[in-house]
């Protein structure tokens, strides 16, 4: 375990607002990195990825700074645009 994953652990057992503002944060960087990776596999800019998803350029920006609680229904629109699948699973949470 990294110290700054020591720290997170640390900091997620004495606080309760830290764990749950920490779980929402990494949540939406998640999303971030993949909608990102989507894009960069396509080889397109955020103007062109926006206009095939049906999206402004501004909210795919928002979306990849982690600046946007992404919906499921958004997801559901760049993955039936892009043409893949979206997944989503549960997986047990690791001390």
């Amino acid at each position: 375990m990294s110290k700054i994953d020591e720290y997170i652990a640390k900091r997620s057992q004495q606080s309760t607002e830290f764990a749950k503002a920490y779980k929402e944060e990494n949540q939406q960087l998640q999303v971030a990195v993949e909608v990102r990776n989507l894009r960069d596999k396509l080889g397109m800019s955020q103007r062109e990825f926006a206009k095939m998803v049906g999206k402004p350029q501004s909210t795919i920006a928002r979306i990849e700074s982690g600046k946007m609680n992404v919906s499921i229904n958004v997801l559901n629109e760049i993955a039936d645009a892009t043409n893949q699948k979206l997944t989503v699973k549960f997986e047990p949470v690791t001390a």
